[in-house]
Order: C-alpha cells, then structure tokens, then sequence
C-alpha cells in the first residue's frame, strides 16, 4: 500500500477535502486581497477528488516516479491547486501565509521550479494539453502504469494548440491521458461562450476520437464517478472529463457577482466568506 492509499483510508470524507481546500484557498487570497478566488472555489471538487480519491503520489516525494502526473494548464488556477497540494501535505500549510509574496514557493502563477508537486509552469495558456500529450507519450514508452491528469478551461479552447493536442492525443491512443476542462463560462474577455463558441462540446470531442464525459464539477459523487469510469474505461482512446462549474461555488455573494474572472475583495468580506463556507460545512 502506498503513502497515498494510506492517507485515504479512514481520512477525512471528499466534501471535507473540498472545503478544506476552498477555506484554504480563501485563506490564501486574503494575503493578496485579491485573485482567482472564484476559480479555485469553483474546481475543488474536482481537485478534492482527484487528489484523495482518483490519484497515485507521495506527499513526502513529490517526484516519486511511479506518480500520476497532474498537469495545472491553466496557471492562474495556482492558488486552487496550492489549496489542494496544501490539504495533501505535499506543501506545509504554514507557507500559505506566503502566497504571492517576495521569495515564496507560491507565486501567484504556477511554477514548476518553485513549487514542490507542481508539474509545469502555467502563464500562457493552451499549453498543458500539449505537454500532457508529451508526458503521456513518454511513459507509454517506458510502459509505465502512471497516468496524466490535465486540467484546463473553457478560455483555452480559444487556442488552436489545444485543438492540435486533442487531435495528436487520439492519434497516439492515449489511454494513460485523462483532461478536465472546467467549464465556468468565464474569461477575462467576458462568457466563453460569447468570445469563441464551443458547443456542442462533448460532440465534438468524440468526433476528435476521445471518451468524454459531460458532469456536473460541483456534485462530488458524479465526479467521482466521471473519474472511476475514466481510469478503467477499456477503449484505447484518451478521455475527457467536462465539468460544469460554478465560479465562487460556497460562498453565495461570490457566486452571484456578475464578473469574477479575478476579483479584489475588500478586507471586511474575508471574514464573510469563511464565514459563508463554514454555514455549508459538511
């Protein structure tokens, strides 16, 4: 049994993890002010399922080479994904006080060189999927078992590479390859869905070649379902998870601002959101 199937058994349950990883969030954005708060609150389902339910690793070795890789393409995301490294023990929860600091390992865009279990630097968006293309190859031809996670938003589907990664994905049959798009209908332009169109997007996902599956990224047991028919779906094909999400999810006066792509909350509405997302502790 490794580290991580130890940390999950008798731990505490995923809509724990998960609002242990929004307050951690929260916390964090309160250093700054300011952020992609909403965004982080929006995916911890996601990550608090696949962190403490889908995902092989080793908080005391984060470069243990039999890991899963998980993939953050979408680097203003970091703060969700410290959230979820900090609940996991990979990073000491006393280093969230740093966030976004001089000197800190938790820059407020994903990097790779500072940031133990972070797999790749995220700026530029559009990339992640191309990488975890590359990743997936590579392991494949280690005849490795571990498997790429990759997460990335409805924004990036504006870039041409990710359309290129999900033709060369199916192309190479990459079953070692699970993607999450979050789509939260949010960018810094406006809805996603008005600056570049998308829909059908399951439909045309299977016509690229991959298994998708459509749910929605805020109900824990269907994501936990998406993830478990992903890791033994038996066609050799790469697989995609399209999750429904709601920006700001647990604390209602976040959820109901019209623009949250990154949002400055004012010093007395810290307090405020904790205490909204504790009135919701599971």
């Amino acid at each position: 049994m490794d580290t991580a199937t130890t940390l999950r058994v008798n731990a505490p349950t995923l809509a724990q993890r998960a609002y242990n990883i929004r307050r951690n969030a929260i916390r964090m954005g309160e250093v700054q002010g300011q952020g992609y708060i909403a965004q982080a609150l929006d995916i911890s389902d996601v990550l608090a399922v696949a962190y403490f339910h889908a995902m092989r690793y080793r908080p005391e070795d984060p470069d243990w080479e039999e890991r899963d890789r998980f993939l953050l393409s979408n680097g203003h995301y970091a703060i969700a994904l410290y959230a979820a490294l900090i609940e996991a023990g990979i990073i000491p929860e006393a280093e969230l006080e740093t966030y976004g600091s001089d000197d800190s390992r938790l820059p407020m865009s994903g990097m790779a060189s500072y940031t133990p279990g972070m797999e790749m630097s995220g700026g530029s968006l559009g990339l992640g999927l191309s990488i975890a293309v590359g990743m997936g190859l590579g392991l494949k031809r280690k005849n490795s078992s571990s498997r790429v996670y990759t997460l990335f938003s409805d924004g990036e589907l504006d870039e041409g590479s990710v359309w290129e990664a999900i033709s060369s994905a199916s192309h190479y049959r990459l079953d070692n390859l699970i993607a999450i798009v979050d789509v939260n209908n949010q960018q810094a332009d406006g809805p996603s869905r008005q600056v570049m169109g998308f829909e059908p997007l399951v439909a045309r996902l299977e016509a690229f070649g991959w298994f998708v599956q459509r749910v929605d990224g805020n109900d824990l047991d269907a994501v936990v379902a998406a993830f478990d028919t992903a890791r033994t779906h038996e066609a050799p094909k790469p697989r995609m998870i399209v999750a429904d999400t709601l920006m700001g999810k647990g604390v209602p006066f976040l959820e109901q601002r019209e623009k949250n792509h990154f949002i400055r909350v004012e010093p007395h509405e810290w307090q405020l959101a904790l205490a909204a997302l504790d009135a919701g502790r599971p």
